[in-house]
């Protein structure tokens, strides 16, 4: 496998993005009905407004200089499928298709990789059986060394599978999540830790595992902490764009002046109809390929 897919962590510039928006994800008023309340969306999305919330993201995606691909639509994909995070991985040895957690989303992991593996990107296997393994799950800190979240949406056994995939040169390691709300909540790793740079991250301390905590702190990385009044708003779920650059949703003027005051630069997004309906921030709503 020759292809490169740079650096392997979570804050390195981005060269390559893969997103789906809402005309492909939500596609009309007739599907929204009929799916919002089955996928435990807080409330319906607007199909218009999530039009222009999302041509915002975009825009400030293409001001990065990033290649940004825009995935199809797809048979037996449902609104969660403008989440593209969750529904590939990237390792050395390729991308991998996980069984994604939420079986409603488990069409989504063959129709995203294989368009990308038309456009020439490698495919080193799936997670199957009794697999469960999520995108928001998994947070590389180098090349080397990939962390997990295990929960209700990503399981030890697809953690296991992961490992094989990924090469003997990786290691992951796994943190047990808290049940916090349940089985039907969206909570993964990443919804209490976002990289910003070698040495920075956006965390919420009162759900993370005590053992990642010692981890992160033992390689020097600092914390931007999310009070708890702006958890709930998504203060966590930021997407680094590069080093110190980083996207969030509006709604978490703490955490943004906390970002600020750590040296990052800051891009706001509106995202009431893209994001806290269906609980998916920027980190959700966009496939990290290859970073610089």
């Amino acid at each position: 496998m020759t292809y490169d897919f740079g650096q392997f962590n979570n804050w390195g510039t981005l060269k390559k993005v893969a997103v789906r928006g809402p005309a492909q994800a939500f596609q009309s008023d007739a599907k929204i009905d009929a799916e919002w309340k089955d996928l435990n969306f807080h409330s319906r999305p607007d199909l218009a407004k999530a039009l222009k919330e999302f041509e915002a993201v975009e825009k400030i995606l293409a001001a990065t200089g990033a290649e940004v691909i825009k995935l199809p639509a797809g048979p037996g994909l449902t609104l969660d499928s403008l989440y593209t995070h969750d529904a590939l991985v990237v390792t050395p040895n390729g991308l991998v298709k996980p069984r994604m957690g939420k079986p409603q989303r488990r069409k989504e992991a063959e129709v995203n990789g294989s368009h990308l593996e038309s456009l020439g990107f490698p495919i080193a296997g799936e997670i199957d059986g009794d697999g469960k393994l999520e995108g928001g799950d998994l947070v590389w800190l180098d090349r080397h060394t990939l962390i997990a979240g295990v929960g209700y949406r990503t399981n030890v056994e697809g953690v296991m599978q992961l490992q094989e995939l990924a090469g003997g040169d990786v290691e992951v390691l796994w943190f047990d999540m808290p049940h916090y709300k349940g089985r039907s909540d969206v909570f993964h790793l990443m919804s209490v830790l976002s990289p910003l740079d070698h040495d920075l991250a956006v965390v919420y301390l009162p759900l993370m595992p005590v053992r990642l905590v010692e981890l992160l702190e033992s390689r020097g990385i600092g914390f931007v902490h999310v009070p708890d009044e702006e958890f709930d708003t998504m203060g966590c779920n930021v997407l680094a764009l590069g080093p110190r650059h980083a996207m969030m949703v509006d709604g978490n003027p703490e955490t943004h002046h906390r970002m600020r005051e750590a040296g990052v630069k800051v891009e706001v997004i509106s995202g009431a109809d893209i994001c806290r309906k269906g609980e998916g921030g920027p980190t959700c709503m966009t496939r990290p390929l290859v970073r610089g």
